[in-house]
């Protein structure tokens, strides 16, 4: 209890203002107003203004890594997506690595990411492409630690694909999957 207020202080104070709360008063606990609320903004209460998101097609690029590099080239068509968080584009998965997470035909929303292993977020899907033995793969997998120093370890949802470690000085783009939407039909 607060020094100095005594029970005939307290109950002269509580009637002149009938709105104070008492645990307030006595213990400085809660909020000063009966039934204040207390609120707090959360990132999901604001609107997201509505993005046009140009839809590629990898085909009339050089590949992902063509297109990571030149966002201005192949654009198909443009999606919005309501409260989508920024983004680069949009491109059609191909292939069943994911599946049935994401399915071949599915639609994978992006964000470029530069090229350093401080900006991967582990555990996450990314569409990464990469050259080996002078072959260039472009390919949607989890990336997760490898326990080879200089290496990163691709993952698929599908069980039927084995992990893979890939030298991570072999990546020559990295884009960070930051929404997917999957058809259910065809036409």
């Amino acid at each position: 209890m607060r020094k100095g207020l005594g029970i005939e202080k307290l109950e002269n104070v509580l009637n002149a203002f009938p709105d104070l709360s008492r645990e307030w008063l006595l213990y400085e606990e809660g909020e000063m107003i009966k039934g204040q609320v207390r609120t707090f903004e959360l990132k999901t209460d604001k609107d997201t203004p509505l993005q046009k998101v140009p839809l590629f097609e990898l085909e009339a690029t050089a590949g992902f890594s063509g297109l990571y590099h030149d966002l201005s080239s192949a654009v198909s068509d443009y999606i919005t997506i309501p409260n989508l968080p920024p983004v680069d584009g949009a491109i059609y998965a191909r292939g069943d690595s994911m599946a049935p997470l994401i399915a071949s035909g599915d639609i994978v929303v992006f964000k470029k990411v530069e090229l350093h292993p401080d900006n991967i977020i582990w555990g996450s899907i990314y569409i990464i492409s990469y050259t080996l033995d002078g072959d260039d793969y472009t390919v949607l997998k989890y990336i997760r630690h490898s326990d080879r120093t200089g290496y990163i370890r691709l993952e698929s949802f599908n069980t039927r694909f084995d992990p893979q470690d890939i030298p991570s000085s072999s990546i020559t783009a990295l884009a960070l999957v930051k929404a997917s939407i999957t058809f259910h039909t065809i036409g």
